[in-house]
């Protein structure tokens, strides 16, 4: 145990004096890589911020089927019932609203009530409300039953009130499949400048690395410090990668605060929770050995 500790931190002494050796090109590579991790990183913190939102909205859609204006009385009761009796399983509620409690509705409201008073009657048609249940391709079926309804005798328009709230949830969608995109592309960036980075070392390394197993050297012994180059690479990376994402914040932040206050909301993107940063870091440091391996494999077989 005590030898094998020893050869760890012989091989973690090696990768160190091989850093410090040669800053220009350790300072690039790590700046490589961290300005990689960092475009991510801004993508999730720009995803954790927005899900909240997006959940407090409500995603069951309401369909509202205004009637003609000339509609017979008791029309918009027929409509209701016969969407009561053809589609009763797709629909949690179904309630008219008369044109005169709509009217009664907006008299309440100050903001109206001096604008409906210049008005010689009533403008507004009767309406059936129909609440849908929650359920698997919900956007869709609301678009088919809409499309359905808009055929009937005396409806004149139906409207989907929730169809900007199914639209946010699709973009949502559609950022995390491309949040994955990115970050496997990262993945390639990350691969890349470690097997390269691990490649010319072992080249230049030639000589001694030759030495080394003419006095008996394990593979093991003679491919862990590449290893650690890979995996303290990637991790100070990573860490890096953090900060620059989290300055990239502020000027967001600034800019996103004055956008917000125009609409009198509170919003702002922060980083991911501490727990999966720290997860990051880990599984870059991995990637990064990971790929140290397989290039020393490859350019120390002389």
């Amino acid at each position: 145990m005590k030898t094998l500790l020893r050869q760890h931190r012989y091989a973690l002494a090696v990768t160190m004096k091989r850093l410090v050796s040669q800053p220009f090109s350790s300072l690039a590579n790590l700046l490589v890589i961290a300005l990689a991790l960092s475009l991510p990183l801004l993508g999730a913190s720009l995803l954790i911020s927005v899900q909240p939102v997006a959940r407090e909205l409500s995603v069951t859609p309401e369909l509202t089927v205004f009637l003609k204006m000339d509609a017979a009385s008791g029309q918009a009761e027929q409509i209701a019932t016969k969407i009561r009796k053809e589609h009763g399983e797709q629909t949690s509620s179904v309630r008219v609203m008369t044109k005169d409690a709509a009217l009664k509705e907006l008299r309440a409201n100050p903001a109206w009530e001096q604008a409906l008073k210049v008005l010689p009657g009533n403008p507004l048609p009767d309406a059936v409300i129909v609440t849908l249940k929650p359920g698997e391709d919900l956007a869709l079926r609301a678009d088919k039953l809409a499309k359905d309804w808009r055929t009937w005798s005396g409806v004149e328009l139906v409207q989907l009130d929730s169809a900007w709230v199914q639209r946010l949830e699709a973009l949502l969608r559609f950022a995390r499949i491309g949040l994955l995109l990115l970050a496997l592309s990262v993945a390639l960036v990350v691969l890349a400048t470690v097997f390269n980075t691990v490649r010319m070392q072992a080249l230049s390394q030639r000589e001694e690395i030759g030495v080394a197993r003419l006095v008996g050297a394990t593979e093991s012994f003679v491919r862990r410090p590449f290893l650690y180059l890979g995996a303290i690479t990637c991790s100070l990376a990573a860490v890096v990668g953090i900060g620059v994402a989290r300055l990239a914040l502020i000027p967001l932040n600034n800019a996103l605060s004055s956008l917000a206050r125009s609409y009198d909301a509170d919003f702002a993107l922060s980083l991911p929770p501490v727990a999966m940063l720290v997860i990051a870091v880990v599984a870059v440091a991995a990637l990064g050995a990971l790929s140290a391996r397989w290039s020393v494999q490859r350019n120390t077989r002389f």
